[in-house]
């Protein structure tokens, strides 16, 4: 990676109580994200990913307990002041949630909503952040903004308010941007557009991103490189098409081939990966797919491998039974 480092996870881990015990949602992350690219973040429903931006964002529940650091712009943002980091989010740090609905204020119009997160970080005066607002939303996509602004969230489709919510993301011009599931509960259709939409303005702000999904499929034509988490743990990262051309993580393979096909016959079952992921609260001994991997035995099920460099320093993994055939060539 040549472009300089805007952002730096070193080591991070996110333990939270629970009446269970402790829950290692995030193990020991090490991530790094370069000014103008793009990180997609990959895994199952309960693999740490959203706890990760999380971490990033220093958006943690009160009891999480956070270790390691979270290096942004040259600043530390573990143990910063909660009112530089009001700042920073707004202004430099963005996210996307994914569900539109609860992100957005109801009882708020779309209007000032936007207005007054221009006010609050770039200091604009009303008459400027309601001209700025009409471009955001004209940028972004949403017919007669002008309109839009006296709405209330209820009154927009889920499309549309994904739209706001990215409207007012970018509003202050951030350096980075966290997508979190970003076409949750959207159509199809919907969804490609606002995938295409966060691209679109990624590149042309030359902001980064990390898009956080389940489906590689969106990854693959949208980002520079992939992380796959499992359980806590990136499992495997690489430049995304060294991840898809030769794929070494069983979980990668399994989670490409669990994709529907444009070609598979009706009525065929969808493949699905076999087993539960893990619970958190019982970590098992050994990988964490193990029991649930089809290459798995004899030290799968005695120790944790660590991350190990495939054929670049760029692509690394964690398995003691890497898939060596190009798994994913052709995707």
């Amino acid at each position: 990676m040549t472009e300089p480092v805007l952002l730096s996870v070193e080591g991070v881990a996110v333990d939270l109580p629970t009446p269970r015990g402790n829950l290692r949602a995030v193990d020991q992350v090490d991530l790094v994200v370069g000014a103008g690219r793009t990180l997609g973040i990959v895994g199952e429903s309960g693999c740490g990913k959203t706890m990760l931006s999380r971490a990033i964002l220093q958006l943690l529940p009160k009891k999480a307990k956070l270790s390691g650091r979270v290096m942004f712009d040259g600043q530390d943002l573990v143990g910063m002041d909660p009112e530089r980091l009001r700042k920073l989010r707004g202004r430099s740090l963005a996210v996307v949630f994914q569900d539109p609905m609860t992100s957005l204020n109801p009882v708020l119009t779309i209007g000032t909503q936007l207005i007054e997160t221009l006010q609050e970080h770039l200091e604009f005066d009303g008459q400027a952040a309601k001209m700025r607002s009409i471009e955001l939303l004209a940028a972004v996509g949403i017919p007669a903004p002008e309109q839009r602004l006296m709405q209330y969230p209820h009154q927009l489709s889920g499309g549309m308010r994904q739209r706001v919510a990215i409207a007012i993301a970018l509003s202050c011009e951030p350096k980075l941007l966290i997508a979190d599931e970003p076409t949750t509960a959207l159509d199809v259709t919907i969804q490609a557009q606002i995938l295409d939409l966060l691209a679109r303005e990624q590149r042309r702000r030359h902001m980064a991103m990390i898009i956080i999904t389940h489906d590689l499929g969106v990854v693959a034509g949208r980002t520079d490189e992939v992380a796959v988490m499992y359980a806590g743990r990136v499992v495997e990262r690489a430049p995304t098409p060294d991840l898809f051309k030769k794929m070494h993580m069983p979980y990668t393979e399994a989670l490409l081939a669990a994709i529907p096909k444009l070609d598979t016959a009706p009525h065929t079952p969808l493949p699905a990966i076999s087993g539960r992921p893990p619970d958190p609260t019982r970590p098992i001994k050994g990988c964490s797919f193990s029991p649930r991997c089809r290459y798995a035995e004899g030290l799968c099920h005695q120790e944790k491998p660590r991350l190990t460099v495939a054929e670049t320093p760029d692509h690394q993994f964690a398995c003691f039974h890497p898939i060596l055939a190009p798994a994913g060539a052709g995707v």
